[in-house]
């Protein structure tokens, strides 16, 4: 890879689509003071990249395999990598928004944004800014009137709830393990035992959950 030209900013996209991929990388080379220096088509390998190429901004999408976004947003934080996370996502639950942003996004985009839309956002994010869709800015304010439910939340035991509540806040397992004074395994071992109860395939479902369903 060749050296990263002084003064442009460093964009890492982590999608599991190839045809995503290329596209952003197509239209982020038009732009002079942007470069593109790396792809990640899943959650541990942006994570590695990020680590390992320290990009001004991260394009992360929340539905990775393996590790998926919201996982991505805890382990950046938890390594206490720099760069500026830009959710650019299809995933249209309202309570999506609240669940990345609490985890440190720094910005929430949907993949139908203008281009320019995209590349100004990329700018504004590297410059510290938050950017929020009109809709995602919309829906974080409505998502926290939504009323409390039951379902699969009345199965928790009240150590699961509090391990879903950190789940919600975007922490990863060490962080939670710390916060609640128990093992990483532990943790390992109650996250297992939620995401079972509540019927969910990952973290983000799960916390997405817990959003949604939590008393304003």
């Amino acid at each position: 890879m060749s050296a990263v030209q002084a003064g442009k900013i460093t964009v890492l996209i982590a999608d599991d689509h190839p045809v995503v991929r290329q596209g952003l990388r197509v239209l982020l080379s038009l732009h002079a003071d942007i470069e593109v220096v790396g792809e990640a088509s899943d959650g541990a390998e942006a994570v590695e990249l990020a680590a390992a190429v320290a990009p001004d901004v991260v394009l992360l999408d929340l539905k990775l395999p393996g590790l998926d976004g919201l996982g991505v947003l805890a382990e950046l934080r938890d390594r206490n990598l720099p760069a500026r996370v830009l959710v650019l996502t299809s995933v249209a639950d309202p309570a999506s928004v609240t669940v990345a942003m609490r985890a440190g996004a720094a910005g929430f985009l949907y993949k139908d944004v203008d281009p320019d839309a995209l590349v100004r956002a990329v700018r504004s994010v590297h410059d510290g800014h938050t950017v929020l869709a009109s809709e995602a800015a919309g829906t974080l304010v409505r998502s926290r009137s939504r009323p409390a439910s039951v379902g699969g939340l009345d199965a928790l035991t009240a150590r699961e709830r509090e391990v879903l509540a950190q789940i919600a806040e975007g922490r990863s397992n060490r962080e939670i393990a710390r916060l609640l004074n128990m093992s990483e395994k532990t943790v390992k071992t109650h996250v297992s035992s939620v995401l079972a109860k509540l019927g969910v395939a990952d973290r983000t479902q799960a916390a997405l959950l817990a959003v949604r369903h939590s008393p304003s």
